[in-house]
């Protein structure tokens, strides 16, 4: 029995290849079904994100063997000859398996350490496919002790604590400052990627209204769809800033885009209620004397970077503690693992015991005609307590031996010593 996992992520791959190498959520049920198939029923679950593509497989036979199966399957499902992905496929073995997934779940292998997203989809990959009925026990094992590690690392440390992204740390000072941001007009000024990220973020946090400026109307009106928001012309800007509780700016201009008096003018307007400036624009956008205004908070990306990267900082520090934790795990698993090796002696041994008793007891009670049904179920109870009681001491010592000696010599004595018929 091997347990494989073969995958691509952001360190091993560019986007573009990662985009060829994804499978669609509504065809994974399909492509379970015919890796499933072409294993003859192995247990198979499928990760597939932005960020990432794994197959996890648990079968019968050589890892090596199996891992070629995958990449065949890889190859034909995405029709793209190996040799386009394989210098960017990594590839794990049993524990290195295990230990890759635990740490996957604990989001300790993503692009954002810490990040909270990657358990969900993990999780909802493994829901998937034991709907589908493509998992087996160890499968169904090993994910549940993933899942059991992120909760842990992310309970016992501080991992997942302090944002690391640009906009998710604007938007925490933004709530900082305004608490509630239901009633909130936020104005976006540019339509470039870290503002709709940001924006995205703000309206997560239900920002009530959002409005876009931008040279051109076409692309704002784009960007404002996204977000049931208003397009407006840059400008116009002017007529619209005192409406903006929190301005975004990101525009990529040489120059100046946001004045200290522009600002001013709008506080004026707004009878000096407090306004957030987050300028994510390199070269800026703000003017920096906008800070030195009542009632004004500007940030630009400097002040941002330094936000996050205290906290990444903070989270690299928690990264051994973290690795204890999955190592611990690993070790856990693969102690289990290692123990079904030898089940089926145990279960062998377990019928020939019961059969002795069962042959027995009925003789006994064959002789006993005069004891009630009652009775009856009594003494048989009796004589299963008995055998549990036998056998529970024995069976976990052959576990236990199975992981300190040459298992199959351990277990060929004990099936010589009891005569066990079965072979191993």
């Amino acid at each position: 029995m091997s347990l494989v996992v073969a995958g691509i992520n952001h360190t091993t791959s560019d986007i573009a290849l990662r985009e060829r190498l994804a499978f669609a959520q509504d065809k994974i049920p399909e492509a379970l079904s015919q890796l499933r198939h072409r294993l003859e029923d192995a247990g198979v679950v499928i990760v597939s994100t932005c960020n990432r593509m794994e197959i996890y497989v648990n079968h019968v036979g050589e890892a090596t063997d199996l891992l070629r199966e995958v990449r065949q399957f890889i190859s034909q499902w995405h029709e793209m000859d190996e040799s386009e992905f394989s210098d960017s496929l990594y590839e794990h073995e049993d524990a290195e398996a295990a230990g890759h997934l635990f740490r996957v779940a604990a989001s300790l292998d993503s692009m954002v350490v810490g990040e909270d997203q990657i358990l969900g989809q993990v999780h909802d990959a493994y829901i998937l496919a034991h709907a589908e009925q493509a998992t087996d026990k160890i499968i169904n094992n090993l994910f549940q002790k993933a899942f059991t590690i992120a909760k842990k690392v992310r309970s016992t440390t501080k991992i997942s604590e302090g944002k690391v992204s640009i906009s998710s740390v604007a938007v925490d000072l933004a709530v900082s400052i305004f608490m509630d941001l239901t009633d909130k007009t936020v104005i976006v000024v540019g339509s470039g990627e870290m503002s709709e990220l940001t924006l995205k973020c703000l309206v997560d946090k239900g920002v009530g209204c959002v409005i876009v400026a931008n040279r051109s109307v076409e692309n704002a009106q784009i960007l404002a769809d996204q977000f049931n928001g208003e397009a407006i012309a840059l400008d116009s800007l002017d007529d619209h800033l005192q409406r903006a509780d929190i301005v975004i700016s990101s525009t990529g201009a040489p120059g100046i885009v946001l004045h200290r008096d522009q600002i001013a003018q709008a506080l004026k307007q707004r009878s000096n209620q407090p306004m957030f400036v987050i300028d994510i624009a390199l070269p800026r956008d703000a003017e920096a004397s906008i800070n030195d205004l009542d009632n004004v908070y500007l940030y630009d990306i400097d002040n941002l970077k330094a936000v996050t990267g205290k906290n990444i900082e903070a989270r690299r520090n928690e990264l051994d503690r973290c690795y204890q934790i999955v190592d611990h795990g690993v070790e856990q698993f693969s102690r289990w693992l290692h123990s079904l090796i030898a089940e089926p002696t145990i279960v062998s041994l377990s019928h020939e015991f019961n059969a002795v008793r069962t042959r027995e007891l009925t003789k006994t009670l064959d002789s006993l005609k005069h004891l009630s049904d009652a009775d009856r179920e009594e003494v048989e109870y009796l004589t299963k307590r008995i055998v549990n009681n036998i056998l529970q001491q024995p069976m976990t010592q052959i576990k236990q031996e199975v992981h300190d000696a040459d298992h199959s010599g351990v277990l060929q004595i004990v099936r010589r010593i009891f005569g066990l018929k079965e072979s191993l």
